[in-house]
């Protein structure tokens, strides 16, 4: 009869436990030094750990920063998903905490921000980071596309296209974290959110208030 190995739980957690604390290490090392800079040495040292340490979790730099992108993926999607449930089944509430969540402190964060530009300056030219971004970016834009449509059926703005609308929206992101990343001494999360409740208040107005109307309500 053979013997079943079993799994040690506390094995397995302190495994686990291990490697995300490599990860965030390597996350805090890319922000402060960029990728190409950052060393397994480097993260070894931010970690308190010895390298042997990342070679026995990761075997290479490049198993750790495609582990290392991959949890960012994974995190952000969770938060996606859970926004979108607090959305209920309002296409408009949904896009508002999905906008919204762009902006929280867990999300749209230096350090966290920094990294996601570094792997998406790499993308093109590294064909993991590539596959990983194309696989939940297909997905947010599905989701932001079908909210959009939503909206401009029900509130009949038959000037507007969902898929122009959904790109204006990315871009609008985009362009919040990168004054965040490269401007830290002026940025400000309430008017950033302000001027995502203004852009959203101009081209759906039915849907959306600005703060002026709201305020003369």
């Amino acid at each position: 009869m053979a013997l079943v190995e079993k799994t040690n739980p506390k094995r397995t957690a302190a495994r686990a436990e291990r490697r995300q604390q490599l990860i965030d290490a390597t996350m805090k090392c890319i922000a402060k030094k960029g990728m190409g800079s950052t060393t397994l040495s480097d993260v070894a040292g931010t970690a308190g750990l010895s390298q042997g340490i990342v070679n026995l979790h990761f075997e290479s730099k490049d198993n750790l920063l495609n582990e290392t992108l991959r949890y960012l993926a994974d995190e952000y999607r969770t938060q996606f998903d859970k926004a979108l449930q607090r959305g209920g089944n309002s296409p408009a509430d949904q896009l508002r905490a999905l906008m919204e969540l762009d902006l929280r402190p867990s999300i749209c964060e230096r350090r966290k921000v920094a990294v996601w530009f570094a792997f998406w300056g790499e993308a093109k030219s590294r064909p993991a980071y590539l596959r990983i971004c194309d696989e939940y970016d297909r997905y947010y834009d599905k989701v932001l596309e079908r909210l959009c449509q939503e909206i401009i059926t029900d509130g009949g703005y038959e000037h507007l296209d969902a898929g122009a609308m959904r790109m204006a929206l990315a871009s609008l992101t985009n362009g919040l974290w990168l004054s965040c990343l490269i401007n830290p001494q002026n940025w400000d999360r309430s008017r950033a959110s302000n001027a995502v409740r203004i852009f959203l208040g101009n081209v759906f107005p039915k849907h959306f208030k600005t703060a002026s109307t709201a305020s003369e309500d």
